[in-house]
Formats: structure tokens, sequence, C-alpha cells
């Protein structure tokens, strides 16, 4: 299975990018994870300066689960994926079939971060995206999807956001094979034509 992986920051645009090369690629063999899926069950043991949990920290997540289910998949193997409620911050009983599929694509904030996983990608896409523009779409989606007031949005991007990306997730860009910038409709149709190339679409 060809492993795409893309990461970036918060409101970077990743789910959107993600899902316009599977619009764009046109095949019922390619399928798509986010690594938000995988925060930790419970709140993350890692907490801000003011001693509230730390969603933005790389030890938020369910690493094991990631790798195990990241792995099954290239094996051609169904996984079962975890339902993260991010109104009440915690793992839903729901799970969600994935796979088996020819091509998966993975993002997430952290999708370069874990050395084991990076060796399973065959491409790695880093989005980077003004700061600004990262911080109005995060704006906008938490307080329209997630339940976030105004308030709790601005403390949490000051708070974790913000510094978590330049220690962690900004340092990831090394990593990528390429970094792309704000023009995602480009940017998915050069991806999509290198998937539909590696699956033969088209061909």
């Amino acid at each position: 299975m060809y492993l795409v992986g893309i990461a970036g920051g918060s409101g970077s645009g990743k789910t959107t990018v993600a899902q316009k090369i599977i619009l764009l690629t046109q095949s019922k063999s390619i399928v798509h994870i986010h690594q938000d899926s995988y925060y930790l069950a419970q709140h993350p043991p890692q907490y801000s300066i003011k001693g509230k949990s730390n969603f933005d920290h790389p030890l938020a997540f369910d690493w094991d689960l990631l790798r195990t289910q990241l792995k099954d998949l290239k094996s051609g193997v169904q996984v079962n994926c975890p339902v993260y409620d991010f109104v009440t911050s915690s793992r839903s009983p729901q799970i969600l079939p994935i796979g088996p599929a020819h091509a998966c694509i993975f993002d997430g904030i952290y999708a370069l971060w874990d050395e084991q996983i990076r060796s399973m990608l065959d491409l790695k896409i880093f989005l980077d995206v003004d700061a600004d523009i990262r911080f109005i779409r995060r704006l906008h989606r938490d307080v329209k999807e997630r339940g976030r007031t105004l308030d709790s949005v601005i403390s949490q991007y000051y708070d974790t956001v913000k510094p978590m990306h330049r220690q962690f997730v900004e340092p990831t860009k090394q990593f990528a094979n390429l970094i792309l910038g704000e023009e995602t409709d480009i940017s998915a149709e050069v991806v999509s034509n290198k998937i539909k190339a590696v699956l033969k679409i088209g061909s």
C-alpha cells in the first residue's frame, strides 16, 4: 500500500488537501486517516504552563495504536480506527473500519514526527502556511465544529498550540520530501498525479 503523510501546523489545511487528493485521484481504493482520531482515550499526561491538559504535545497521542494500525494497513489488513469526540475531549465507543486499500492519506500535526511512522511513509509532505492564516482557520473550526468558545480557543493557541508548533511541529519539516504552501488545488493535483502513477490509474 502506498502511504502518504501530510504534516503541518494546526489550521494549515492538511485535511482539506487530503480530501482534494482523494477526490482528484478518483479511486475507491484510497482511504484517509486523521491523526486526531488517535488522541489518548484519557486526557494527555502533559500539561500546559497553566496546568491544563496539553493536547498539542506529541505525548497526547496513542502512538502504539497508530503505529500498529498503519503497519496493518501497509500489510493489506483492515483496521478499526478509533473515533474521537472533540466536544467531550474523549474517545468515542464507536469505531470506523478502514481498508484494505491500495493507498492511504495520513494527516496530522505530527504525521512526520515519529521515526517508525516516517519509515512507513512512501511520500512525506509538510504544509508550510503562515501562522496568522492557521490561527484564523483554527479559530473558525473549533468554535463552529468542536463546541469551543472564542476565549478558550485563543487561550489554548497561546498556551500550547503556538509553543508546541515551534518546539515540535516546525522541526519536522526537515523530513519532508515535498513542502507545500497555501495553494491547495495545485498541491492536491501534484500529489494525486503521483498516486495515480503509482497505482497505474488511467494508464
